[in-house]
């Protein structure tokens, strides 16, 4: 028998969700207190809308979720990225595969990914309501429909909460979800940014503000048990309070407890050059500018703005001849460009992060179906819940697969 389901939020898990219901003949509504879709999704990626990862094998996948990977292995084992894959070029989105298994539109349009979400759950018959939910119904441990903003009630079988987490508020991610959760006698683990910019110590930060690193290895060390947390090569960029970019965000998701200065980066600016090989191209380019003055001999070495703020932290002397600079001073500054440090003071503020770390407590959700363990007929899918991954298209897959799941289960 057909149910009556109510999916809240028509964000990629709730559109997936809502789909999914509909296309096994329930009768679905969809509420969503934006005027458009998927505002989240469409700032994905810069505006491209990393979809997925190309990532294939199970437990590669719950390797980049840090946060209750196992929880998902039954959500993932339904719908994996090739899945995903599919899914959108069968609704007519050409897809590309870049650098890390980053699955992209081809158009480079996160709106094509939106607007494929959207075409799939009206196409199944959704219907959808543009309203705020103030509150689920729960009656004798069972959900039986949610009351909006207005008072006006709406019933339902089947209630699947996909309202996103707290980051990004202007998108309508402003953490509803976990209220509805606790209403029905869930446990809300701490929320806490992740991916998300860091605010740093040095002063050099600001000066380099709008600098971006590419090819670069950074290194990340806890300095309370002087353990390395994070290691990676790729795009890092400065900003005016510390610095940002896809190796800082990815890092972040690796610093737990964060306090003051706890967290170091160590950023090697040429990574693929050892020590000797560094030296050796340094002596050339000095050799070719014996005669200039230190910090006019870097330019081919480095990046115009980074220029004075190496010399700096070399402690040689802006005006130093090139020809006077010592083996000594030189190793000085071969240990500056492959050890540039970067001192960890806070977390930028939650509506900056990409995703949201914490959420519902998994252990209380079936990982088989998606549903309350203590609420029958409620059911979880996407950021709400307790899972974050890495970048690179993992969270957008975990959305999905919890969606379809939930889609299914009701």
């Amino acid at each position: 028998m057909a149910d009556k389901v109510i999916v809240i939020g028509a964000g990629a898990a709730g559109l997936m969700a809502s789909g999914v219901a509909a296309e096994n003949g329930n009768e679905v509504v969809l509420i969503e207190k934006n005027d458009k879709p998927a505002r989240k999704v469409m700032i994905t990626g810069k505006g491209r809308c990393n979809v997925t990862n190309n990532c294939n094998l199970i437990n590669d996948l719950i390797s980049n979720v840090p946060t209750n990977g196992r929880f998902l292995y039954s959500a993932f084992s339904r719908f994996m990225p090739s899945d995903t894959i599919d899914f959108f070029e069968d609704m007519g989105v050409a897809l590309r595969v870049e650098r890390g298994n980053r699955v992209f539109p081809e158009s480079d349009r996160a709106s094509d990914i939106v607007d494929a979400l959207n075409h799939f759950s009206q196409a199944s018959g959704v219907k959808r309501i543009k309203g705020t939910v103030k509150r689920i119904i729960v009656e004798n441990s069972t959900v039986s429909g949610v009351v909006l903003d207005d008072e006006s009630e709406i019933y339902a079988n089947k209630v699947i909460i996909a309202t996103g987490g707290a980051s990004y508020p202007l998108t309508g991610s402003t953490g509803d979800g976990y209220k509805f959760a606790e209403q029905a006698g869930h446990t809300v683990t701490e929320i806490k940014p992740s991916l998300v910019p860091l605010v740093c110590h040095e002063g050099f930060c600001m000066d380099l503000q709008g600098l971006s690193l590419r090819n670069v290895e950074i290194t990340v060390f806890d300095t309370e048990t002087y353990k390395e947390v994070f290691k990676d090569f790729g795009e890092m960029l400065f900003t005016h309070f510390g610095v940002s970019g896809p190796l800082i965000l990815s890092a972040s998701s690796h610093m737990k407890n964060m306090k003051e200065r706890k967290y170091e980066i160590h950023i090697d600016l040429k990574p693929a050059l050892s020590y000797e090989q560094l030296d050796k191209r340094i002596q050339r380019d000095f050799l070719e500018n014996s005669n200039k003055n230190f910090i006019n001999a870097l330019d081919a070495l480095l990046p115009k703005k980074l220029v004075p703020v190496i010399v700096k932290l070399s402690g040689i002397k802006p005006s130093t001849k090139v020809n006077q600079i010592t083996k000594e001073m030189r190793a000085g500054l071969i240990n500056i460009l492959k050890d540039m440090k970067v001192t960890v003071l806070k977390f930028r503020p939650i509506e900056e992060a990409i995703i949201t770390s914490g959420g519902v407590n998994v252990k209380e959700i079936d990982p088989k179906t998606m549903e309350s363990k203590f609420c029958k007929g409620l059911f979880f899918a996407g950021e709400v819940l307790d899972v974050d991954a890495y970048t690179g298209g993992f969270n957008l897959q975990i959305a999905f697969s919890t969606g379809r799941l939930a889609g299914e289960s009701v």
